[in-house]
């Protein structure tokens, strides 16, 4: 009896272990579209700003993939402080642009859409994304109408794992961190216990570069998040080295709370206040400025050429 007992405990420890398996790859197979969310259809059809221009842009990346968004650059004469805004898994971002009026106010604001996000080619991945978002906020450092120093980054959930990573390699002068996770791996892992952490190629891992990050930082929470738990964006201002402000706001939810009045005040009040304390950085090389406004800033070099959507 003991041998058969032994070869039916080992039968099933056999079944266990090739259900793992099999559960294991199909992880690693679908991962990207677990991690990923692209929305192709605009959010807001003929996005304005009430105190913006508001220019539709075609950037290319460095593998020459088109990204698609907009640039809105302030009514009144600059130079102005600027805003690189990154969005969640599930967001095309033509919403900022409506709305950057009361969250970005005398800001010039570059939202553009991730690969396979919107009108933008390609298909989304971490390090692809990374290296989109280091090209934009270059592109930025180039416009000849930006403040000097002061650009910040502000990212929402998902995107906040990027805004994260481009803070810490290069000169931002504030961050936004709107509803933050510590890693994907760990929000992951709350619904696949069983995950290994190697089957996992996009990661995010925030808490990993939190220690790095000594722009002034405000972490933006929601009231109630069924996405991010307030324990893990905890875990990641733990790793922080300075002290960020720290908000929750009231009657907010994962989805509703980029868009609400008292979120978009929020930004605005400490982005305005951050850029009056920034320290100017030295001054990049710029072309000669010729009469009048030029809101086509300069192609970076070693870049395909970037111009406004066809």
């Amino acid at each position: 009896m003991k041998p058969i007992k032994y070869k039916k405990m080992t039968g099933m420890g056999g079944i266990v272990a090739l259900g793992w398996l099999v559960f294991t790859a199909a992880v690693a197979v679908t991962q990207r579209k677990l991690i990923f969310k692209p929305v192709r259809i605009k959010e807001v059809e003929r996005p304005r700003s009430i105190g913006h221009r508001t220019r539709p842009v075609v950037l290319r990346s460095m593998d020459g993939t088109r990204l698609s968004g907009w640039l809105l650059t302030p009514r009144a004469a600059g130079p102005h402080p600027a805003v690189v805004y990154f969005g969640g898994r599930s967001e095309e971002v033509s919403w900022v642009a409506r709305d950057a009026w009361r969250m970005f106010p005398n800001m010039t604001v570059l939202a553009i859409n991730y690969r396979g996000y919107g009108d933008s080619e390609g298909i989304p991945g971490e390090l692809k994304m990374i290296e989109d978002a280091h090209m934009l906020f270059d592109w930025v450092m180039e416009h000849r109408h930006i403040a000097p120093g002061q650009i910040a980054v502000v990212g929402r959930s998902l995107g906040s794992g990027v805004a994260v990573q481009l803070a810490v390699s290069r000169p931002v002068a504030a961050v936004v961190l709107i509803t933050p996770y510590d890693s994907i791996l760990a929000i992951a892992k709350r619904r696949f216990p069983s995950i290994p952490g190697f089957v996992l190629r996009h990661r995010f891992d925030s808490v990993k570069h939190a220690p790095l990050l000594s722009a002034p930082t405000f972490i933006i929470r929601a009231a109630s998040d069924d996405v991010v738990p307030a324990s893990h964006t905890d875990l990641l201002v733990a790793k922080l080295t300075t002290t960020p402000r720290d908000e929750t706001i009231p009657d907010s939810d994962h989805s509703n709370i980029p868009y609400l009045e008292s979120t978009q005040g929020r930004i605005a009040e400490f982005l305005t206040s951050k850029f009056k304390d920034a320290r100017p950085l030295p001054l990049i090389a710029r072309p000669s400025e010729s009469a009048g406004e030029n809101l086509n800033p300069p192609p970076l070099s070693g870049l395909p050429q970037q111009g406004p959507a066809a």
